[in-house]
């Protein structure tokens, strides 16, 4: 039983990071066929874990953001917070949408926890949308461990580069971009004076 439970604090920790860390499915590869566990339990176990890693993630990122970017820009960033939420099924269809892809969520929810968009509307449509995506991934890892130098090269492809740079294209639009004149004013403008 231990091994789940560590299943499901590597996934958490891996999921706690305010930065880009290796995806948590990767974890539970890892666990599942080093130690040949029940596939579905390490699904369950990782992806809770995951899940609560992400969910702390998006409740301490407002701290971390007060402390370094400025109020104006925090003030900006929890206007288009509020513009989201008045359309609250749009963001779940965009949450569980996201998370299939293969993108890192880190992006998604320092923006949700910076903007202070309402857990309820992200936090269960990741869990589905997580879900579903570990699960493709966990049961090919038996491919994936059989394959260790093709697995380790994949890490620096096209694909996997292009998703960490999306994901970092969001956030910088999300931090640099005047969203109030923009949504208000019609007037887009670039800001890249946000830190204190």
């Amino acid at each position: 039983m231990w091994y789940y439970l560590s299943v499901f604090a590597a996934a958490f920790l891996v999921d706690l990071l305010p930065f880009f860390g290796p995806p948590a499915w990767t974890v539970m590869v890892f666990f599942q066929m080093k130690f040949d566990l029940n596939i579905w339990f390490v699904l369950i176990f990782g992806v809770l874990g995951s899940a609560l890693g992400r969910y702390v993630l998006f409740l301490y990122i407002p701290y971390l953001s007060e402390r370094y970017i400025k109020v104006e820009k925090n003030e900006d960033l929890h206007f288009i917070g509020n513009k989201l939420a008045e359309k609250g099924w749009r963001i779940q269809a965009f949450v569980f949408l996201y998370t299939l892809m293969p993108l890192p969520t880190t992006t998604l929810f320092s923006a949700a926890g910076i903007a202070k968009i309402k857990a309820i509307y992200i936090v269960p449509t990741f869990l589905v949308g997580k879900f579903l995506s570990d699960l493709l991934m966990v049961f090919t890892g038996d491919y994936v461990a059989n394959n260790t130098a093709s697995f380790l090269k994949g890490f620096l492809t096209w694909k996997s580069l292009s998703g960490i740079a999306l994901g970092i294209f969001i956030l910088c639009m999300l931090l640099f971009i005047d969203w109030r004149k923009l949504l208000i004013e019609k007037k887009f403008t670039l800001n890249f004076h946000i830190l204190k």
